[in-house]
């Protein structure tokens, strides 16, 4: 990399392909500064700290997820948009592992709100599950289930889990109908706890 045209949206970019080479908890601004051969401080006039780069790094991560999400939905519903939403967040969650760690990052609210991001990415989730008609506090359970199995599918697969002789591709398909099954087959009532929660927090 070159010394010269630093820029805040080129720091963050180089930070979040960082990220998915050596591990988004990795990234420093020592690493960062080395990447385009400057000293760490010629980097603080682009970036706050460590902490501010993380951050930004994850509303980017976070724009690109929604895009990628939003995408692969567009025009699709029912079982065929599950599938699409399920098989972007899994490719994004692998092919960008540092990217994909980044969202998962808590980040002051304040910085959440200045992006449209999260809230994007919400409403793609909440758009492509309106076909199972469920109400609240279905609904939230739901899309719990639906992100708690994606990620957890992903990030074993990532960590190379899954040893068995069962092709991985074989065990994704099956999971991702089940989840279909479940969804259209919910099981009513409330449960413990019940009540209406509110969309941006599942």
């Amino acid at each position: 990399m070159v010394r010269a045209g630093l820029t805040t949206e080129r720091v963050v970019a180089a930070a979040a392909d960082l990220a998915d080479s050596i591990g988004f908890d990795q990234v420093t601004l020592s690493a960062l500064a080395r990447g385009f051969g400057v000293k760490d401080a010629s980097l603080y006039s682009h970036v706050r700290s460590v902490q501010d780069l993380r951050t930004r790094v994850a509303l980017l991560a976070a724009g690109e997820f929604a895009d990628r999400l939003g995408e692969a939905v567009a025009g699709r519903a029912g079982r065929e948009a599950l599938a699409a939403f399920a098989d972007a967040y899994r490719k994004f969650a692998l092919e960008h592992p540092g990217r994909y760690q980044a969202t998962q990052l808590k980040i002051d609210p304040a910085a959440a709100q200045e992006s449209s991001a999260f809230r994007r990415t919400v409403g793609t989730i909440y758009a492509m599950m309106r076909a199972y008609r469920l109400p609240e506090p279905d609904l939230t359970d739901a899309v719990r289930l639906l992100r708690s199995t994606l990620h957890g599918f992903s990030d074993l697969e990532a960590d190379g889990a899954f040893q068995a002789a069962r092709d991985v591709e074989a065990s994704w398909e099956r999971a991702v109908e089940a989840l279909h099954i479940a969804l259209e087959h919910w099981p009513s009532g409330p449960g413990p706890g019940g009540g209406a929660t509110t969309p941006p927090s599942p």
